[in-house]
């Protein structure tokens, strides 16, 4: 880890979290989600995980997208960034591309009524449920375009 920048007052620096960094991982994000969304087989697999899995799923993608950040980069340390409530603005942004640029995508596409259906003749619930499992598998890669696009720009 680098060491932090140190004012003359002995105060330490956070290293400061640009729009910039949100717009390259935007392109990762979006960049990578997009051919998952419009895949047969990825609302298929969504309409038969659990909750359970698609939980499981989000948490996998926390960790990819943490990994990818703090472990595989090493000139970033979550401690020397910019934090709210403890969480590094950057991982917050990293978490709403990976997910938000799916499920706008999906949104754009029609994916969920082209899928699943559309209510009246599906549920709203099911339309939902299945629509958040399928934003979770698309999330999966999606972070590793915006983590990958946020570390090498």
């Amino acid at each position: 880890m680098r060491p932090r920048a140190v004012l003359p007052s002995g105060t330490q620096l956070r290293r400061q979290f640009r729009l910039a960094d949100s717009a390259q991982q935007l392109v990762g994000g979006f960049l990578l989600a997009g051919p998952f969304v419009v895949t047969e087989e990825v609302w298929t697999l969504a309409a038969s995980m659990s909750q359970l899995q698609a939980a499981l799923n989000v948490l996998l993608v926390s960790l990819i997208g943490y990994g990818a950040l703090y472990q595989a980069d090493t000139k970033r340390d979550p401690d020397d960034e910019q934090q709210v409530v403890g969480v590094p603005i950057r991982f917050i942004s990293l978490m709403v591309v990976a997910f938000g640029s799916v499920a706008i995508l999906a949104a754009i596409f029609d994916a969920p009524a082209t899928f699943v259906g559309s209510p009246p003749a599906v549920p709203l619930a099911e339309v939902a449920t299945v629509t958040f499992r399928a934003i979770s598998v698309g999330a999966v890669f999606s972070v590793v375009g915006a983590a990958t696009a946020d570390s090498v720009f």
